[in-house]
């Protein structure tokens, strides 16, 4: 299993950063280089307890779609996502929200693995692990643009 944790602080309060990571729409422009879109939008165009969404994307030029659910919802400390259908052997996304003195410290704790067994690992190992670090900090960046800039609009 590949693992990494992205921490990164946010000058808002827990509960407006969460509220913003369970946004679907947000989530969606934070990954526009990507082609990152909702094939299947969770009901009500909120992520809440048990909502699913199925992405697609466009990595390394080949199309990618990925089925997941989000479950374990503690406003406002934190959620996880996981992978229900996709190109990974497994997928889990922790997402932890706590007080910091400039707002917010949001963890990212992705663990995540590659099919094919051997090859799979060794993909892990010298280049997905580091990719995947690379988008979630974009995506981090976007939020961070988007609730600390023009943002301050979002609501908890």
């Amino acid at each position: 299993m590949a693992r990494f944790v992205l921490e990164t602080v946010i000058a808002a309060p827990p509960a407006l950063v969460f509220a913003a990571s369970l946004d679907p729409d947000l989530h969606v422009r934070s990954m526009a280089r990507y082609g990152e879109t909702m094939i299947e939008a969770p009901a009500g165009n909120r992520f809440a307890e048990g909502s699913t969404v199925t992405w697609r994307a466009r990595h390394f030029g080949i199309p990618f779609r990925l089925r997941t659910i989000v479950f374990d919802i503690d406003p406002p400390r934190g959620f996880r996502d996981r992978q229900l259908a996709g190109p990974f052997g497994s997928f889990l996304h922790e997402h932890v929200f706590e007080e910091h003195p400039r707002g917010t410290l949001m963890s990212d704790r992705i663990t995540f693995r590659s099919p094919l067994g051997p090859l799979g690992r060794a993909v892990d190992a010298l280049f997905l692990r580091s990719y995947m670090r690379r988008l979630i900090a974009e995506r981090n960046a976007a939020l961070v643009s988007e609730i600390e800039g023009r943002g301050r609009t979002l609501t908890a």
